[in-house]
């Protein structure tokens, strides 16, 4: 059946918000090209998005002044505030931005180990609250969190993992509690695959892989453009995979004797000690993903020296992602996290190689381009597409 003229004026007016969100300004003569709609229907739907205080005059295209035509609309981005949580096991960073996503006010806080719960929890909330206000009166809308662990997909909350600290799950419902804003939780990898597909190095890609290399090792898998989470958010736990050379299987509550014991920080610092880059002893609990950036930099900066060292790396890695190619064929594997952002392209071009010749799928390897920002800006997205759906949401 065809659309009610109603439902096709909330269908007009959500695609010309999504084009002035993602493109915009743009004149209404722009607007009538992306769209396809005609010169009426487009001064319509400019007129009720004004009236609604969706939308405003931002500019003029050209220096002269042309009439109606050249007058520049834009969303109008203060109409609330978005916020971005990225928790790690002993850190917490925060950032507000308006509604096009542009930061006005950021700040970090490390949280210690010896933190007690409530403590923690009480110093990640507060960190939120200071930089809401210190990027203006506006209230939060929405507050995206990206952090390790498992998303239970029914309820859409932090589901209790050994080895996670406590303040991880308190933290999310302390926010949900204290904060009229919408409060959402993802696990960090899916959020930078999230950003990476939007805005960094799979922007052309519907179906990829990402690999996180940092402190731990995980995956996010998009199919189709969509997120895949899996039957119990567990889809890309990849650090339980058994692999060939490391001692033992994991088990139920433990991926030592997986992929992680390969290549997790840890066992890359036991690499790069091995190959004279690391002095093992040297590196405290908790900085192996620093000390494995670290090698990877210097292996890379020692030229052939360095060889031995990212040419097993690159075989680890590789050994991975077969696996993983070998059930989904995403046509694209993505490294992305401290120590894949540290690889770069040099470690992602010997990582695709190494794959070519284990598996018969054609597979590119690229490395992602948000670095360790990724979770961080994919949270803000998630934060920023809720709000789109509750507050751009003209009357029909």
């Amino acid at each position: 059946m065809p659309a009610s003229p109603s439902t096709a004026r909330a269908i007009n007016d959500r695609l010309a918000l999504r084009l002035l969100q993602q493109d915009g300004p743009l004149t209404a003569t722009q607007l009538k090209t992306l769209t396809g709609l005609s010169r009426p229907t487009v001064a319509d739907l400019v007129e009720r998005l004004r009236s609604a205080g969706l939308i405003r005059v931002v500019g003029e295209s050209g220096a002269v002044r042309r009439g109606p035509n050249a007058k520049l609309y834009g969303i109008v981005a203060d109409r609330a505030h978005l916020a971005a949580l990225d928790v790690r096991l002993g850190s917490v960073s925060v950032v507000v931005a308006d509604l096009l996503g542009a930061t006005l006010a950021e700040d970090s806080l490390p949280i210690g180990s010896d933190t007690g719960t409530e403590p923690a929890v009480e110093l990640a909330a507060a960190l939120l609250e200071r930089t809401a206000r210190a990027a203006g009166p506006v209230p939060l809308h929405s507050v995206g969190i990206g952090a390790p662990g498992l998303i239970d997909p029914a309820t859409g909350e932090l589901r209790d993992s050994s080895g996670l600290p406590a303040w991880h799950r308190g933290l999310v419902r302390e926010l949900q509690r204290r904060l009229p804003a919408t409060v959402l939780v993802e696990n960090e990898t899916n959020l930078a695959a999230v950003a990476e597909h939007r805005e960094g190095a799979a922007r052309d890609r519907e179906t990829f892989v990402l690999l996180w290399l940092g402190q731990g090792i995980g995956a996010a898998v998009m199919l189709d453009g969509k997120l895949r989470q899996g039957a119990s958010g567990g889809a890309g736990e990849i650090g339980f995979l058994p692999v060939p050379g490391v001692s033992g299987l994991p088990s139920a509550v433990n991926c030592e004797g997986g992929f992680h014991s390969l290549a997790g920080s840890g066992a890359l610092c036991e690499l790069a000690a091995a190959h004279g880059l690391v002095d093992r002893a040297a590196v405290a609990e908790g900085q192996e993903e620093a000390a494995a950036v670290d090698a990877v930099r210097a292996a890379l900066e020692a030229g052939e020296a360095g060889e031995p060292f990212l040419k097993e790396v690159a075989d680890r890695l590789a050994l991975g992602s077969a696996a993983v190619v070998s059930v989904l064929d995403p046509g694209c594997v993505l490294l992305a996290g401290a120590v894949g952002h540290a690889g770069g392209v040099a470690l992602a071009a010997r990582v695709e190689e190494r794959l070519a010749a284990m598996s018969p799928l054609r597979t590119e390897v690229r490395a992602g381009s948000l670095g360790d920002g990724a979770v961080l800006r994919g949270a803000l997205i998630s934060a920023r597409d809720a709000a789109q759906d509750a507050l751009f949401a003209p009357e029909g």
